[in-house]
Order: structure tokens, then C-alpha cells, then sequence
């Protein structure tokens, strides 16, 4: 989809389309279309008579699902792209096939948006007397569900533990089938797992797990989370919370928390996977919405509302560790050196925590990526009316020392923040603050127009605020179109004197 700050009418239309996206991949994932397809693709014809379907509208939508980059078509054939055939076979070991259609089962609740924010809670509840066998239906295809997702968030929270030799029993909370634990198991021999969740779901789990060679390392220990958990043991070397914490209200929250911390051992962690405010807002804000309508008291917190909770047990909490999807991670230990034993990116993790600021992105790039020009400086000269203010030019970097200067440092952050000027540079003052309290001493930011941090400006004879005052990237010579389209984010001219103008700066780091 289009950015929305683009301000671009494309943007509501696609907002307003967007079920039209969901329901074509429902549809194909329904009818097993995929797994029809493998291994080696399908005439359309033969797939329109296996599925039962008109050939000339299976072509129509093979068209569309072609588009969507799900299979691909030539010649009257078509066979899955390798996107599909990862996650969209059935048996596969990746399947998300039941995680994309728990998404349709949701969408009847979804209707009642208008309502539920009308009453402040969900509206629409299970039928009463609701036929024993249609609960069950329900409660196993959430889990089969949760365990698709599970199966590929494992896959990366393990390297962060890399550098670990863990011992001794993992204490699953809210376990579903125990994908998580059975990541542990798999890369832990030394470690045995108690899942912890339903009685109902742990029948599921023992299915599930049952011939998978980990018998004698899983143990099955049902509960309600929301009472005391009554274990025998404690001393648990890692306690998991994935997706539990976002289900409950602030007080069902802190019990929780208190819980898996009287469970576990002094050098243990605390592993919590979730939705967090911080991390992919668009999606987060929707899935606080989905708690909205689809749970009693769900809601996504910010990462800072559960460090603060967790730090005032007496747990150090990294920053929020961000994983190549819509959830991220916070580990927990009451012993700061276990964390430091953790395999974690130091500056992955100080980007986490500039963006809690304010800012929109806060994206790593190579320092190659910054494009120096020297046509740059002549739109300066030729086209602004601050040419000759203080730090913007000529008073300001030459395109050639910017490019020496940038030989100096190996890492940089791309920072994106809203206007007005004087906040956003305030922001980045902060970020550059933030990165040399770290100990990246060298760290120097390059923001966007000119330096506006003063309420009056004494010029460029008489700045009196030097320690604060910093060039733009134009004014250094810095293509911005170009580098942050080489970053990978959408950026365009703005058509309208009243569009959203995006922010941008640069934060370089040694």
C-alpha cells in the first residue's frame, strides 16, 4: 500500500480495498490450491477441474494471485512462487496456512467495531450454549493458528541465546502446542520444558508433540494463568511469555509477571514475546483494536509500560529486540551479566530505544548508502532564502569534506520524525545524546533544513548556541531523495504547498 503520509487519495482507496487482498488469499489457502499446485505446478485447466471451478474466472484469479507475487503464470500454467511454497503448502514445515484463516474467523467481530467503541468493551461473545463440539472446533484451530506463528518467531529468538549452554527446565507460559519449547529442546539437549496453559490445549499439545522424540523432556502442568499456578517447583532456567501479555488487562498483567518471576531462578531469564506499541505502530495499533473486539480485556502495551513493570521487581530488561515481523521481544534477568551473555546486536538495540523518543523510523544503514552530490549546494544558493544563514551554506560542510568526513564512520542510523523543524532537530539532539551516552563517542547527526533551535538566531557571526548547532543534510551536500531511497523508505516531491512533509536526518556512529 501507499504511504499515508504520501497524502495521496490511492492511499484511502487502498485502505478501503484492503479486504480485497485478504479474501483472495483465504480463498486459494481454503481450497488447499497451493499444495495442488506442488511439486512441479498445474495446467489452469487441470486445477479448474480439481477445484470445480469456471476456467475462464480460475484464470481471472489466477491473474490477481500472480499480481500478489503468490504463484507464477505463463502459457496456461502456473506453479507456486517460493514465497508460496514455504508457507502455503500444507505439511510444510513452515505452514501458516491456519494462522491466515484464524485472520477470516476474526472478521465477523471486526463488524462490530462501531459498537465496541461505542460501549468501550467487546460486544459480540460465543453463543451461550455453544455445542461442545463447535468450542472445540474453535479452541483447536486457535492453537493450530498460534502454532504456525510460533514455529517462525522460534526460528528467531534462538540466536540471541547462541552463545548460552542452558541447563535445566524451561517453564512455557501459555504454551499453546509448544513450539517455543520445543525450539529449546531442539538447540538445548540439557534442558526439559513444563507446558503451562489449559487443560483442553495441552490434550492438543500432547497430540501434537506425541512421536516427536521429546516424551521424556515435556511435562504437562494445566492451570488458569490468571490464578496462582500452585507449581512444585521453582527455579525454572527460562520462563516464556509469547503472546500472553497483550490477552489481559494491567492487572491480570502484573499477575502474570509476578508469577513467572517468583518461578524463576536467580540467573534465569524472562523471555516476552509480543505486539508492543513501539514496533510496527500501524500493525500494533490494529492488533490493540483486534483485543478490542475479539477479547474481554486485551490491549498492546508499549515496551517501556512492561520494562517499567519488570524493572520495579528487580529485573534488568534490554531494549525491545525487534524481529523481522509485526512482534517483537524483551528478555529479563536479575542478573545484568546474563544479559550481556546474550548474542544481541548493540546497535539494534540502541535503535530501539531512540525510537521510543518519538520518531517514526530509526533504521540502520551503510554509511556507503549516503549520497554526496555537488549539485546539491546550487539548491541551496539558487532556490532557498536561508542560503548564507548560519550553518547552511557557505557556511556549512563542502560536499568534498562531507565525503572525508564520512570515511570516519562505519555505522549510521536513517531517523525519520514529524515537523515542526525545532522539535524534530530536538529529537535527533536527543538521539545523538542517547548514541554517545552508549559510548559512541564520535557520534554527529546531519538533519533536515536549517538549524532552527534557537527561538532568534544571532547568525553566522554570532551563534551563541554551538553545542547544540548542526548542518543540514542538504547543506553538507547530501542527496536525501537519494539516500533514503537507497534505505529502502518511500520518499517523493510533494505536489501540493499543503502536504505532510517527512523529516529525515542521519546519525553517523564508530
Amino acid at each position: 500500500m501507499h504511504d499515508p503520509q504520501d497524502m495521496n487519495p490511492q492511499y484511502l482507496e487502498d485502505l478501503a480495498t484492503g479486504y480485497w487482498y485478504s479474501e483472495v488469499l483465504f480463498t486459494a489457502v481454503e481450497q488447499g490450491l497451493f499444495t495442488r499446485l506442488e511439486p512441479d505446478g498445474l495446467s489452469v485447466v487441470e486445477l479448474a477441474r480439481q477445484l470445480n471451478y469456471d476456467l475462464e474466472a480460475l484464470e481471472r484469479y489466477i491473474r490477481a494471485l500472480s499480481a500478489l507475487g503468490l504463484v507464477f503464470e505463463a502459457d496456461g500454467y502456473c506453479a507456486n512462487t517460493k514465497l508460496s511454497r514455504k508457507y502455503l503448502v500444507q505439511g510444510g514445515e513452515a505452514y501458516q496456512g491456519d494462522s491466515i484463516l484464524w485472520r477470516k474467523y476474526l472478521a465477523e467481530n471486526w463488524k462490530s467495531l462501531n459498537r465496541c467503541l461505542e460501549k468501550g468493551t467487546r460486544v459480540l461473545l460465543p453463543p451461550q450454549n455453544e455445542p461442545e463440539e463447535a468450542v472445540e472446533q474453535r479452541l483447536r484451530r486457535y492453537c493450530w493458528a498460534m502454532d504456525c506463528i510460533a514455529r517462525n518467531k522460534i526460528e528467531q529468538i534462538l540466536p540471541f541465546f547462541s552463545r548460552l549452554q542452558l541447563r535445566g527446565e524451561i517453564l512455557d507460559v501459555g504454551s499453546g502446542l509448544g513450539a517455543f519449547s520445543v525450539g529449546f529442546l531442539r538447540q538445548f539437549p540439557d534442558t526439559k520444558a513444563v507446558l503451562l496453559d489449559m487443560p483442553q490445549v495441552l490434550k492438543y499439545a500432547e497430540e501434537t508433540l506425541s512421536g516427536q522424540g521429546y516424551q521424556d523432556r515435556i511435562r504437562y502442568q494445566s492451570t488458569n494463568v490468571l490464578e496462582p499456578w500452585g507449581l512444585r517447583e521453582t527455579g525454572y532456567s527460562v520462563a516464556i511469555l509469547s503472546n500472553i501479555v497483550h490477552a489481559f488487562g494491567e492487572a491480570e498483567v502484573r499477575h502474570v509477571l509476578s508469577e513467572a518471576a517468583a518461578y524463576l531462578a536467580d540467573d534465569g531469564f524472562l523471555i516476552i514475546h509480543d505486539f508492543f506499541m513501539e514496533h510496527y505502530p500501524e500493525k500494533a495499533s490494529l492488533s490493540d483494536l483486534n483485543m478490542l473486539v475479539n477479547t474481554y480485556n486485551g490491549k498492546v502495551y508499549t515496551s517501556a509500560r512492561i520494562r517499567q513493570q519488570l524493572g520495579s521487581a528487580g529485573f534488568m530488561v534490554t531494549e525491545l529486540i525487534a524481529l523481522g515481523s509485526d512482534t517483537a521481544v524483551l528478555v529479563a534477568a536479575r542478573q545484568p551479566q546474563r544479559l550481556a551473555d546474550l548474542c544481541l546486536d548493540p546497535l539494534q538495540q540502541m535503535s530501539a530505544q531512540i525510537q521510543t523518543l518519538g520518531f517514526q523510523v530509526v533504521k540502520p544503514i551503510d554509511v556507503s548508502a549516503i549520497a554526496v552530490s555537488e549539485w546539491v549546494g546550487l539548491k541551496c544558493e539558487f532556490g532557498c532564502d536561508f542560503f548564507n544563514a548560519s550553518q547552511c551554506p557557505p557556511n556549512s560542510i563542502e560536499p568534498e569534506k562531507t565525503r572525508a568526513m564520512l570515511k570516519d564512520f562505519s555505522k549510521c542510523l536513517l531517523l525519520q520524525g514529524p515537523p515542526p523543524t525545532p522539535d524534530f532537530q530536538r529529537l535527533v539532539l536527543q538521539a545523538e545524546h542517547t548514541a554517545f551516552k552508549k559510548g559512541y563517542y564520535k557520534a554527529f547527526s546531519l538533519w533536515a533544513g536549517p538549524c532552527s533551535i534557537c527561538p532568534e538566531c544571532g547568525g553566522k557571526e554570532n551563534c551563541h548556541n554551538r553545542s547544540n548547532a548542526r548542518p543540514s543534510m542538504e547543506a553538507a551536500g547530501i542527496d536525501v531523495f537519494e539516500t533514503v531511497r537507497k534505505a529502502g523508505l518511500p520518499l517523493q516531491t510533494l505536489p501540493g504547498k499543503d502536504d505532510y512533509v517527512k523529516y529525515f536526518a542521519i546519525l553517523l556512529l564508530e
